[in-house]
């Protein structure tokens, strides 16, 4: 069984296709790094897989369930361009909230393990409010693992984060691979996901135009990828 199936999904914005027949197979246990210029469709394609928004045309399955309902949200961690924390809750109310919604055993206990993870437990009962950006992206990181997923979605994760905060989450996710977990992340930073990812999608104008294992040629040049496959689309014209 595949963790995520998408067979000819396409999404409409009034005339315009932003995507295009989407075809995507993710093995379970593997890391897909989903990448793409600005415009691409590559937050389009996550927010369909995380049931966010609905596809025009086709058909999307998560662990072989097309309705995702709520044995597959529970199963799944989300992580998109807007942070989603409370700002009128502490950092550890935030992750006890979330961590009942998603019917974590001990809230209490899980939140304090996974602002620790993230480098924020001496700020736990700070306001989410009074946090920098680079401090509420990684309370973002945490509500999206505090559960334990089966399936991580994630949209540009290294996004304000500094050196330190990107190292934390790069080994949150070997963590998440270890135990068999399923990652897809769309990012610009080609290099820090290529040293996790195990597989790879280019999306082009919202069609998928590679998809295959990662290889010593992408982790060495992080611009191989765009030269060998991008350009080859640049006469292809949305219609």
């Amino acid at each position: 069984m595949f963790a995520v199936e998408a067979d000819r999904v396409w999404k409409y914005f009034g005339d315009y296709p932003a995507l295009r027949g989407v075809g995507l197979q993710v093995p379970q246990g593997a890391c897909l790094a989903l990448l793409g210029r600005n415009g691409a469709g590559k937050t389009t394609f996550l927010r369909i897989l995380a049931n966010l928004s609905k596809a025009t045309k086709g058909d999307v399955r998560i662990f072989g369930d097309a309705t995702r309902g709520d044995a597959v949200r529970l199963k799944t961690g989300y992580l998109g361009h807007g942070i989603g924390v409370y700002d009128d809750l502490s950092a550890q109310e935030n992750l006890m909230l979330f961590g009942q919604l998603m019917g974590v055993a001990n809230p209490e206990s899980a939140a304090l393990e996974a602002l620790q993870r993230v480098g924020l437990e001496r700020v736990r009962d700070g306001m989410a409010r009074e946090f920098s950006r680079g401090m509420r992206q990684r309370l973002a990181v945490a509500r999206a693992f505090i559960h334990k997923p089966a399936l991580l979605l994630l949209d540009e994760p290294f996004t304000s984060l500094d050196d330190r905060a990107i190292a934390v989450l790069q080994s949150l996710l070997k963590d998440a691979l270890s135990r068999g977990a399923t990652i897809v992340m769309s990012t610009h930073q080609i290099r820090e996901a290529m040293e996790l990812a195990t597989n790879v999608a280019l999306l082009e104008r919202g069609k998928i135009v590679h998809t295959g294992p990662q290889t010593p040629e992408m982790l060495a040049d992080p611009g191989w990828l765009y030269r060998t496959y991008g350009e080859q689309q640049a006469g292809d014209s949305p219609r």
